[in-house]
């Protein structure tokens, strides 16, 4: 009775702590903007004369002066004030600002062939009709390249400008290159539309879905957080982990072939919630039972069309559907495996058989976790 009564106080803190949270940011009357950082798309199209070039990319960021390369978010970037007012600007200022600084912008970026540069031309730019300040809005730019199709050429672009996927997707084959921040891409002949094999494809996007989770995957990393404290045996923690891989991936194969499609206004705050939730149930179990492995299955679903989004705005190259696929998956657990080793190593390993272990550590932290999950389901419901 004494430890319901202590999680009801519990659960009404914490309740109290979000409903303050939520009461402070309406009288702010502040708007707060969650703009994720993903990788830019370059797709690749022949033609007689060279190749188009369009880049789907964050302009809002790359006009800030924003360096993509090592945030997660542009609201931890210093220029998180800029990047809000680019981004509250119309599409018609926005490419007016833009065409004026394209010359600074196209010197970002080379294009090689037989090593001498190629140069770009601006031929059109489609800002996307995104309302909602909730998300970021993306930018098609379209270049004009002339080069010979028959000879292959490399693309590398500013170390700043982030990550980005190169994609030819012509005829039969097709290829796909993911590059770091400022990596430079192998030899592409489109000529030859050579298609990248299977375990090509599969190695180049396991990083893609392993950093979707280290770094940019706060929400998911909390989540398996929740979980990993619900008890200190490695059956627990491992079973639901496999519960929680089994349903994820099943959303993320149906939602990648069109067979699911839920807004992730919808997808985004339920994930804040299986946060909350696994956070208050901590205080409540001690050991999995049927109820905790039935929830984490059915958040293991909603967490799927969450990452499911993500590669969606990554795309996935039509003809090598399944490697891409199967390597983001991999990549995803290669991450949620880190994370837990990392809890492990650094508390589980020296604490756990501590008799104040789950009231100093596990109860705490899932409180953290619990605050931080319900302060992200109102923000994202505001």
């Amino acid at each position: 009775m004494i430890f319901k009564n202590n999680c009801r106080y519990i659960f009404n803190f914490i309740f109290n702590v979000v409903l303050l949270i939520k009461i402070l940011f309406l009288s702010l009357a502040t708007t707060v903007h969650s703009h994720e950082v993903t990788p830019a798309i370059g797709d690749i199209f022949q033609k007689q004369d060279g190749i188009q070039l369009e880049i789907r990319l964050n302009l809002e960021a790359l006009l800030s002066g924003i360096d993509l390369s090592d945030i997660s978010n542009t609201d931890e970037a210093t220029q998180s004030a800029e990047y809000d007012f680019y981004r509250g600007m119309s599409a018609v200022d926005l490419k007016s600002n833009f065409s004026e600084l394209w010359p600074n912008f196209k010197n970002e970026i080379q294009i090689k062939q037989d090593m001498e540069l190629v140069d770009l031309k601006l031929q059109n730019i489609l800002v996307e009709d995104q309302k909602n300040f909730e998300y970021p809005r993306f930018t098609t730019v379209i270049c004009s390249v002339k080069l010979d199709p028959r000879r292959p050429f490399s693309f590398q672009w500013a170390k700043s400008f982030g990550e980005i996927v190169l994609r030819e997707q012509g005829g039969d084959n097709s290829f796909t290159q993911y590059l770091q921040p400022g990596e430079k891409s192998s030899e592409i002949n489109i000529s030859e539309k050579e298609s990248s094999n299977f375990s090509e494809v599969f190695l180049e996007y396991i990083p893609v879905g392993f950093t979707h989770i280290i770094p940019k995957g706060l929400d998911h990393i909390l989540f398996i957080v929740g979980i990993f404290f619900l008890s200190i045996k490695l059956s627990s923690l491992f079973l639901q982990i496999t519960i929680f891989t089994l349903a994820h991936s099943v959303t993320l194969a149906m939602a990648s072939l069109g067979l699911v499609n839920i807004s992730p206004s919808l997808v985004e705050p339920l994930i804040a919630a299986s946060i909350v939730y696994v956070a208050i149930e901590n205080f409540y179990s001690k050991a999995i039972n049927l109820r905790r492995s039935l929830v984490v299955f059915i958040f293991g679903l909603l967490h799927g069309l969450g990452f499911a989004s993500v590669l969606a705005e990554f795309g996935l190259p039509i003809q090598q559907f399944i490697p891409a696929l199967i390597g983001f998956n991999v990549g995803v657990e290669l991450g949620q495996l880190s994370v837990v080793f990392i809890l492990f190593i650094a508390i589980g390993y020296w604490f756990n058989k501590k008799n104040w272990y789950r009231k100093f550590i596990t109860l705490p932290i899932s409180g953290a976790v619990g605050l931080i999950g319900s302060y992200w389901f109102f923000e994202r419901i505001i």
